[in-house]
């Protein structure tokens, strides 16, 4: 069998050539087009890492401060301040007596201030049976008082009703 010496016709030199042309700029597309597609890939791959990075110090921080947060809520409730209102102060005569009334109930209970709000709330009867039933002065006046709300909470929260007492 005789294979045909077609290497010495120009056409088919020139196909030769144009097929070994055209494989060189085809790879060197290749190299082009995978090399800037690889960057692109390489250069999204360090911002996520980094977002990864920062998301991680984020939680770490948010997960301190949640034990931060869980370590203070086990700590014991305590009462800060005291809010006095008379509901009646318009049956009284002077905003100075009535001033004077509710500086008088709050130091009469001053003493719950900085205590756990379940030991208050659990003696609150004590709590009220300490305002009612006792006679406060202001002006040689004595005025008695009714508890008709009692909320304890961070601030204890207490409406009375005043009455001139006999």
């Amino acid at each position: 069998m005789h294979i045909p010496p077609y290497f010495k016709k120009k056409a088919f030199q020139r196909f030769l050539a144009g097929a070994f042309a055209g494989a060189v700029v085809a790879y060197l597309m290749f190299v082009y087009m995978h090399g800037s597609m690889y960057g692109q890939l390489l250069e999204e791959n360090r911002d996520l890492k980094s977002e990864v990075t920062e998301l991680e110090n984020q939680n770490e921080a948010l997960l301190e401060d949640n034990e931060n947060l869980d370590e203070k809520s086990k700590e014991p409730v305590k009462v800060e301040t005291i809010e006095i209102t008379i509901i009646n102060e318009e049956d009284l005569p002077d905003s100075l007596i009535i001033h004077d009334l509710e500086e008088l109930i709050k130091e009469e209970i001053v003493h719950i201030v900085g205590k756990d709000v379940s030991i208050i709330s659990e003696s609150d009867g004590l709590l009220r049976a300490t305002i009612e039933n006792k006679d406060f002065t202001v002006d040689d006046f004595a005025y008695q008082f009714t508890v008709d709300t009692l909320i304890i909470h961070n601030t204890v929260k207490i409406a009375v009703e005043a009455e001139v007492a006999e």
